[in-house]
């Protein structure tokens, strides 16, 4: 599936029916970046981690940040505010009940972001309306 086809077969915000597919395909993705940089379709890892933002769901941030951390491609792709679908703070919080190491590192990263400025103007509907753009794609009123 190319990134096209992912945005064609499942919008912005996916179906829940869907997740699991999208989880599938960014699982796969990853793994093929993270054992060869340039292996994984770091666009359409993009696009996974859009959809997987649009649909807010916590605990997809850990596979969000294994995504971004695949390699520097990925990591460039993919913005560190894609992690945050339900917001900075209750991504947050979500990260810090967790003890895995990829809920470890994300937090540590978002955290880094904060002090870098990178969420100074963050909020899931200015991040929504950016991707949005990115893809020319009208929001739903």
């Amino acid at each position: 599936m190319t990134e096209d086809e992912s945005l064609a077969r499942f919008g912005l915000h996916p179906r829940a029916e869907h997740l699991a597919e999208i989880r599938e395909l960014l699982a796969v993705e990853t793994a093929k970046e993270r054992a060869s940089q340039g292996q994984g379709d770091t666009e359409l890892m993009r696009i996974c981690c859009v959809q997987l933002f649009f649909a807010g769901t916590l605990a997809d941030a850990p596979l969000i940040w294994s995504a971004k951390s695949a390699s520097m491609d990925a990591n460039g792709a993919i913005d560190v505010q894609m992690l945050c679908g339900q917001g900075l703070a209750a991504t947050k919080a979500y990260l810090r009940e967790h003890t895995s190491e990829a809920a470890a590192a994300a937090l540590s990263r978002i955290l880094d972001g904060e002090r870098w400025d990178e969420f100074e103007q963050f909020s899931v509907e200015g991040e929504r309306a950016r991707h949005a753009a990115w893809y020319d794609i009208e929001l739903d009123a």
